[in-house]
């Protein structure tokens, strides 16, 4: 970032309390997995992710409203305004007057925040029903790799490698959420499954809760369980040629995550199908492990 912009000339300033006191809050009020990974961070770096963390559950919340979807895209747009005052060092809200500090440090770029802000947008408009293969890959490049691609700034990753990681891991997490959470979606009205797999396997429907009920369902999500293992897998590949140490919160996340993928695969995809996450016990261990404690 140029020197001479109102972010970068924040050296030297304090985390605003206030500020800080907010974003720890929505934090804690989450009980998010994405959490776990971010207290091994020091201090200033989990104070950082727990901002980016603030930002992504607010403008998600927009997303998920009741609401209608002008009042939604209204909404997003005038977090999209936030960020261009962020950038111009004239921040009004208390998530991004914590980020001032963050984006100043770590160089975060303000397109993937708007990236993030694209994607909830995506959900406003459409509500993400069946979509097509590349809007599905832009989907999750935008709500999933956009927060890897800060997140690996803030963890000081400089390898080159570092932003194919950011977005494979990114696409493997979100891949696994997607899977985990299609009876809660279609609730929702939402049905994240790509068509052409949905086309692959025969299933003509596109209502959610129809979908959901189909005896072929399993060939559906497979295949999807099945690109986040290998999306898995790459990242493992690519995270052994860098500093590991950097990078233990992107490894405690892919582990408590594939362990979560293996648990679905386990149950399987006929109804009834019974929520599945990994227990407390297991991510305090895991955690315990990657040195958290």
């Amino acid at each position: 970032m140029a020197q001479g912009s109102p972010v970068a000339q924040a050296h030297g300033q304090a985390q605003p309390a206030d500020a800080w006191e907010h974003v720890r809050s929505v934090v804690s009020r989450s009980g998010s997995s994405f959490t776990w990974g971010m207290r091994i961070l020091p201090r200033e770096r989990r104070e950082a992710m727990y901002a980016i963390y603030a930002f992504c559950r607010e403008v998600d919340d927009v997303a998920d409203e009741p609401a209608s979807r002008d009042w939604k895209l209204a909404q997003l747009a005038d977090w999209r305004l936030e960020i261009d005052r962020l950038y111009a060092g004239r921040p009004g809200r208390p998530t991004t007057r914590a980020l001032v500090l963050p984006v100043r440090d770590y160089g975060l770029p303000k397109e993937e925040f708007l990236a993030i802000i694209d994607g909830m947008e995506m959900d406003a408009r459409a509500g993400m029903i069946a979509p097509s293969w590349s809007d599905f890959e832009l989907y999750c490049r935008r709500v999933a790799g956009a927060v890897g691609m800060l997140s690996i700034r803030v963890f000081g990753a400089t390898e080159p490698v570092a932003p194919e990681i950011a977005v494979t891991l990114g696409e493997a997490l979100q891949f696994t959420n997607i899977l985990r959470d299609i009876d809660e979606d279609a609730a929702d009205g939402r049905l994240y499954l790509p068509s052409n797999l949905l086309e692959q396997a025969g299933i003509e429907t596109r209502d959610p809760k129809e979908v959901l009920a189909h005896p072929a369902l399993a060939k559906v999500c497979v295949p999807l369980s099945m690109m986040a293992r290998q999306r898995f897998e790459r990242s493992q590949r690519l995270i052994a040629g860098c500093n590991r140490r950097r990078l233990k919160p992107c490894i405690l996340m892919m582990e408590v995550y594939e362990r979560l993928l293996h648990r679905l695969e386990h149950r399987g995809w006929a109804p009834p199908r019974e929520p599945v996450k990994v227990p407390r016990l297991e991510k305090l261990w895991i955690a315990f492990r990657y040195g958290l404690f």
